[in-house]
């Protein structure tokens, strides 16, 4: 397990995975405006880690309010809820777990709970959201295992693995469970720029668990699938639609083309937190952009002329036509979407083993 995020009696420590991978160090937040930026700011990062790191964030603000009244302590909730919103757009997972205490709060409000009961419940609440991650990442990998082939190489794009979770991951939590089971899979991680999440981050991880991982640059894939050597792809998300368009990290709506032409799988990991049945279509999800230096700059130095104009979305849109298989805690989707994920919706998610769709 790789310690992600740890709540402790001091605060929220944060494995920093913007000085990954040559350096190892924790940022400490003690309040709810220290996890804000910690999200902003790329040192926590991954959909479903943002979505407990929205939770904490939540938690710590209402647990270190000062705020005498219920009313004076539901003003506050306010803000830390806003704050903490305005950090990331896309990831629809930092909204989950903002929601999952404000609701929380709500009911206990409505009956009049007292505060130091509430700040109470609103951490051990987050604190559990922890482990359930980590337990969902494992359930992931346990259906998603014998999606990947006994013996070959599998492309993954960005990083959704231990650095992306609480310490297990969706997808390089399912090529951990296919290894644990006996497959021989060797891992191609993409470099993932501008961020290099897959050459820093998911080959960090993957060599600290010995699992044979190489680094390409994100325009060598077409040429490997043509030869052969990719035999199954895997990526997680941070938003799905209710269609099963997959917003995920830039690039990846292009490696799912190349797939498709070379008759190759693309699989998608996410937890169901990460299913937003609210918006019909990948059209509606928002993008986030971001700093056009992460482009222009590398290791803190200019690669671009002066001047010259740059787009640095962070995240496109995979269509559903493209996605092979949808890997859940809670079972397998496949096509058409919006009957499976519909139906997985109506189920009890509770109990998984009424709630695999394949």
């Amino acid at each position: 397990m790789i310690p992600t995020l740890e709540w402790l009696p001091t605060g929220v420590n944060f494995l920093d995975q913007t000085k990954l991978p040559l350096e190892e160090t924790y940022v400490l937040a003690t309040d709810y405006k220290q996890v804000a930026t910690v999200i902003r700011d790329m040192i926590v990062r991954g959909a479903p880690a943002i979505g407990v790191s929205a939770a904490m964030g939540m938690a710590i603000g209402i647990d270190r309010s000062t705020a005498k009244t219920l009313p004076a302590l539901t003003e506050e909730v306010a803000v830390i809820a806003k704050t903490l919103a305005e950090t990331r757009p896309t990831a629809v997972n930092l909204f989950w777990g903002i929601d999952e205490i404000r609701n929380l709060y709500n009911n206990l409000a409505a009956k009049n709970t007292p505060i130091p009961e509430i700040k109470s419940a609103v951490v051990a609440k987050a604190r559990r959201m922890y482990d359930e991650d980590i337990a969902a990442c494992k359930q992931m990998g346990a259906h998603g295992a014998s999606l990947l082939p006994q013996e070959g190489t599998v492309l993954t794009h960005c990083n959704a693995g231990a650095l992306a979770t609480c310490g297990y991951g969706s997808a390089l939590g399912v090529i951990r469970a296919a290894i644990e089971r006996g497959h021989k899979i060797d891992v191609f991680a993409d470099e993932t720029r501008p961020f290099l999440q897959g050459a820093r981050l998911t080959a960090w991880e993957l060599m600290k668990d010995n699992i044979p991982t190489t680094v390409l640059c994100d325009n060598m894939a077409a040429a490997l699938m043509r030869q052969g050597r990719i035999q199954a792809v895997i990526v997680g998300a941070d938003r799905i639609a209710a269609n099963g368009d997959v917003a995920n990290k830039i690039g990846t709506y292009g490696v799912s083309i190349l797939a498709k032409e070379h008759n190759i799988p693309f699989y998608v990991a996410a937890p169901w937190s990460t299913l937003d049945l609210a918006t019909s279509h990948g059209d509606l999800i928002p993008i986030e952009q971001r700093s056009a230096t992460e482009v222009t700059h590398s290791n803190g130095r200019q690669m671009t002329p002066h001047g010259v104009a740059i787009e640095n979305p962070a995240f496109d849109v995979t269509p559903a036509k493209y996605v092979t298989a949808i890997i859940t805690e809670h079972g397998v989707l496949r096509a058409p979407y919006e009957q499976s994920i519909q139906s997985m919706a109506k189920q009890n998610l509770s109990e998984p083993e009424l709630a695999t769709t394949s």
